[in-house]
């Protein structure tokens, strides 16, 4: 199969939400490409004391909602095509959560695993160098996104405020909790993608104990839903990572957090699960990506690589649900299919937009130096993508589509009424 560009996909998506708003190719014009494409060699200095030049940029992309809003990758594989793409979604994301930003994305041509932890923190205050004038907190706010973390973010913090002659932590987000950080942001993507879920469940009458679950991903996202979803009732029957992954036969669910431990001990998931006195090898099973995809579950969560799901394979898929908390888990052709079966699927603009959300409440809370506890974080956040969810299924319900699309119309009309304004 082709692959096909990602930002080809997703200007198709625009297109046809645009056709069902009824209105006239203008807004395709101005939605087609991004305001601003920012691109510079950063000079770093290495540990062996010589300079070396790295591809630094950032997509600026739409601002008429509000600041540019999205993440900054180390990765020595990224393209334009892949970060605008992405800088467009985040803008669709934030529209659809009703937050006031727009969308963004960046980053640095280099691949961090090569480098030691200073030349890592050398390219960080790189990045912010280059690009001073065109970010700050009423301009463009990064946030981590592949291979950066909070420590990076507060390495740029202090790269920012040292060049803006102030302490400026709204800067960024995403950083460390003691640099200005936000309680709940490390599965605050999760949490999201379950208030999305729990409303969904409500839509079907479907009762999470009676809810079978398979999670594909264990890093913090797919780790953090599969905790969250125990936690709140449902059966976390399989998980799987890149190495593997581990399904109980018998369905009864297992307890995330004894999966973790058994990854730590052995290096892998495995075919055992294990508690901290004992490992049941019996009753589980040792599978891998692909099977956890195909399994006969209620929910499937994709939590890791786009285009899992895809022509391919979609005449396998048994899940009724499709939680996408992954970006871009499911090809177009696999997406009309799904539909056409009656799969629901949360889609990625929604699901996993619980990050955002809550790095917009740390952008909050630095600006007017306030510090929210965990409990008035989740309730904020759960207020806003439960009223959001319902948003997007009158509009499926009405006009008789798919979440997804629902979801564009969303958030593409409010960018649009926010144009119109400016």
């Amino acid at each position: 199969m082709q692959k096909i560009n990602p930002f080809t996909n997703a200007m198709k998506k625009l297109k046809e939400s645009l056709d069902l708003i009824g209105v006239n190719g203008e807004y395709y014009k101005k939605l087609s490409e991004p305001e601003a494409i920012l691109g510079k060699e950063i000079e770093v200095k290495m540990d062996d004391g010589n300079i070396q030049k790295f591809p630094a940029y950032r997509v600026q992309y739409n601002s008429a909602r509000g600041p540019y809003k999205g993440g900054i990758r180390f990765h020595q594989e990224a393209n334009l095509d892949e970060v605008k793409t992405l800088a467009f979604l985040m803008s669709l994301k934030c529209a659809v959560a009703n937050i006031p930003m727009g969308g963004g994305k960046g980053g640095v041509q280099v691949n961090p695993k090569d480098l030691s932890e200073k030349e890592v923190e050398n390219i960080s205050r790189a990045w912010v160098r280059a690009f001073f004038d065109k970010i700050g907190p009423d301009k463009d706010i990064p946030a981590p996104d592949v291979y950066t973390n909070p420590q990076i973010m507060s390495w740029m913090v202090d790269e920012y405020s040292h060049l803006a002659g102030q302490y400026t932590p709204a800067a960024f987000t995403g950083k460390a909790i003691e640099d200005g950080g936000s309680q709940g942001r490390e599965f605050s993507t999760s949490m999201g993608g379950y208030y999305a879920l729990r409303e969904l469940m409500k839509k079907l009458g479907q009762k999470p104990e009676q809810t079978t679950v398979a999670i594909q991903g264990y890093g913090n996202v797919g780790y953090n839903a599969a905790r969250i979803l125990h936690e709140n009732g449902f059966k976390v029957v399989a998980v799987s990572d890149s190495k593997g992954g581990i399904i109980d036969l018998r369905k009864q669910g297992m307890d995330p957090k004894n999966i973790l431990t058994t990854k730590k001990n052995k290096g892998d998931i495995g075919s055992c699960y294990c508690d901290d006195k004992v490992c049941d090898c019996e009753h589980y099973q040792k599978n891998t990506n692909k099977d956890l995809l195909e399994l006969d579950v209620d929910v499937l969560v994709p939590a890791a690589l786009e285009n899992q799901i895809t022509e391919d394979n979609v005449d396998n898929i048994k899940a009724k649900v499709i939680v996408e908390l992954a970006n871009g888990p499911i090809t177009p052709e696999a997406d009309e299919k799904l539909f056409e079966r009656g799969v629901y699927v949360i889609p990625d603009i929604l699901a996993n937009a619980g990050g955002v959300v809550v790095s917009y409440f740390e952008w909050l809370q630095n600006l007017k130096d306030e510090k929210w506890s965990e409990v008035d974080v989740l309730e904020k956040l759960a207020a806003i993508i439960t009223k959001e969810f319902n948003n997007i299924w009158t509009i499926a319900e009405d006009k008789k589509i798919d979440l997804r699309m629902a979801a564009y119309i969303l958030g593409v009309g409010r960018i649009i009424d926010a144009s119109k304004k400016n």
